[in-house]
Parts: C-alpha cells; sequence; structure tokens
C-alpha cells in the first residue's frame, strides 16, 4: 500500500530536498507553505515528474485553524498521514532585549507550536495503524544555544525536549519519534551572510564546508525508514560543528 509523507515547509530549502527524496521512492506527498505558493507549485511539478502523486497546500502550520484544514485536506486525498516531517520555520537574528513581543510570539508559534499541531493530528491515525514515523527538523542552537538567536534556541530546544517525551509516549505503538539538528546547512536562511561572515563560519566547522539540503534529506530517508526501536534521538548533522 502506498505511504504517506507530509513535509512542512517544503517549497524550498530542506523540506524540498526531502520532499524530492521521498518521491523517488514512490510516495505519496504533501507539500505545504504559508507563503512562497508559486515556489511550491514548482516543486509539486518536480514531485510528479519523478512519478509520485502530490498536492500542494498552502497553509500556516503556526495557526492551529490552517493545521487542521492541511491534515483534512491530505486526509480526504490520500488517506492518513504515515511519516510527518516538521520542517517550517523562521529564524530572526538579534538581541532578546530588542525583539518585539509579536515577534516572539510568531517565532514560538511557527517554531514549535506548529509541531505540537501537526503530531496531535498525525497521531490518530499512526495509533489505529500501530506504525508511523515523526521527523522534527531542529538546529544545533536547540542544543547548544547561540548568541542573538536566543528565541530561535529556545524554540529549538523546545522542539528537541518534545521529539524526546513523545518518543516515549509513542513508543508502545510502534511509532517512532526523532529529530535532526542541523549545523549550517546551505540554504537561503544562511544566504544572508557577508563574505567575511561566511569565511568565519567555515573556519569554526571541522568538516570546512557547509552541509547540503540532499544530505539532509538523505538522513531524513535513512531515519524514517528504520526500525521504531531506533526512536527519542536528537541526531546532530553539523560536519562535527558542536
Amino acid at each position: 500500500m502506498t505511504k504517506t509523507v507530509l513535509i512542512t515547509g517544503s517549497s524550498r530549502g530542506i523540506g524540498r530536498a526531502i520532499a524530492l527524496k521521498y518521491a523517488t521512492l514512490g510516495y505519496q506527498i504533501a507539500l505545504n507553505c504559508s507563503r512562497d505558493t508559486d515556489r511550491m507549485e514548482e516543486a509539486k511539478k518536480e514531485v510528479r515528474c519523478l512519478g509520485a502523486p502530490c498536492l500542494a497546500i498552502q497553509a500556516d502550520v503556526g495557526k492551529k485553524e490552517d493545521c487542521i484544514r492541511l491534515f483534512d485536506t491530505v486526509l480526504h486525498a490520500f488517506g492518513p498521514v504515515d511519516i510527518l516531517v516538521n520542517n517550517a520555520g523562521i529564524s530572526r537574528i538579534g538581541l532578546l532585549q530588542d525583539m518585539e513581543y509579536e515577534e516572539w510570539d510568531r517565532l514560538l508559534s511557527v517554531n514549535l507550536s506548529s509541531v505540537f499541531y501537526c503530531c496531535k493530528l498525525a497521531i490518530p491515525g499512526m495509533v489505529r495503524k500501530q506504525s508511523g514515523s515523526i521527523l522534527n527538523i531542529s538546529s544545533v542552537w536547540g542544543i547548544c544555544g547561540a548568541s542573538c538567536e536566543a528565541a530561535y534556541s529556545a524554540s529549538k530546544g523546545g522542539v528537541n525536549a518534545l521529539t524526546r517525551a513523545l518518543a516515549k509516549e509513542l513508543a508502545p505503538s510502534h511509532i517512532q519519534v526523532n529529530a535532526i539538528a542541523c549545523g549550517a546547512i546551505d540554504t537561503e536562511m544562511n544566504r544572508g551572510l557577508s563574505a567575511e561572515e561566511h569565511a568565519l563560519l567555515l573556519e569554526g566547522i571541522p568538516a570546512g564546508r557547509m552541509g547540503t539540503a540532499e544530505e539532509a534529506a538523505d538522513l531524513a530517508i535513512r531515519l524514517t525508514g528504520a526500525s521504531s526501536y531506533l526512536t527519542g534521538q536528537i541526531i546532530t548533522l553539523d560536519g562535527g560543528w558542536i
């Protein structure tokens, strides 16, 4: 039976790379983005060119009503979600004292609350099947924290803690829950660096380079395809950086 994978924030970057990897394996793909629908439609065409059925659904996963609509759309088209990849996220660089209250609320809703909303909606179908996989795309800053990214670090630390705790809840139902804590990955989120900042960053990474979205996607496929006994893990993908 064909399985369904839902990847949030999949119009570009790591999410898009993950979607394309699953497409080559014959999954039914549900793409999602909050704003960049043109790029999501381009990703949908790429997925379908690989022979995989594909939905492209605009939804702001930081809002529970949008998440409910997202899952209803996938359910009616493909059935329950077998694999959920919580990839959607935003960042903000600056001093915490300068952060507006609304910015904090927005960042936490997109980066952390969205994981709760989507997991809550995916779990019942997985429990009925007694199988499933949830993969959260996190960050090394959720492990060690980053100056001028305190809110982002807090949100990803929350994702890591949620991953470990939820894995314990769902292990009796043979559902695995893991996270990838990404380091510096060459995506648009990191392309605003100046040449000098980029060089300084690479000096601190033992591998001497940024990771790629394709490398993150390869790891995602391996983790969600592993035995359900592999659960509750935060796997760091950072070239030896942290």
